[in-house]
């Protein structure tokens, strides 16, 4: 079983899941909006819902999907100590900054007091 990673480190798959972020979408639509084959769509879809990416409803003869929030709460908590990792050190690089503009602000008062 592929892991969640694999599963969106394919390109089509990360199309079809940017679509479907902002709205629910039949094969159909789908493969109008990439220009993809629907065998491809569907061989994606498929993939995509063993994974537990997206669910479809069935709507008189179509098939239409929508994103499920689980999956996604996985890569988030992966993301989550990159994120801590990367907000320590821009915190650091702020106070660096604000450090090296102390001596221009000086200035600037002293200017302004003349």
């Amino acid at each position: 079983m592929e892991s969640v990673f694999d599963i969106i480190a394919e390109p089509n798959r990360r199309a079809i899941l940017s679509l479907l972020v902002l709205t629910q979408l039949s094969v159909g639509d789908i493969e109008r909006q990439l220009q993809m084959p629907q065998p491809t769509v569907s061989k994606h879809l498929r993939v995509l819902k063993d994974a537990g990416f997206v669910e479809a409803t069935v709507d008189a003869q179509r098939r239409i999907y929508r994103l499920r929030p689980e999956p996604f709460q996985e890569v988030d908590a992966w993301l989550d100590q990159f994120r801590r990792f990367w907000s320590g050190h821009i915190d650091a690089l702020e106070r660096h900054l604000d450090k090296m503009d102390e001596p221009t602000q000086q200035t600037e008062e002293k200017i302004s007091e003349n």
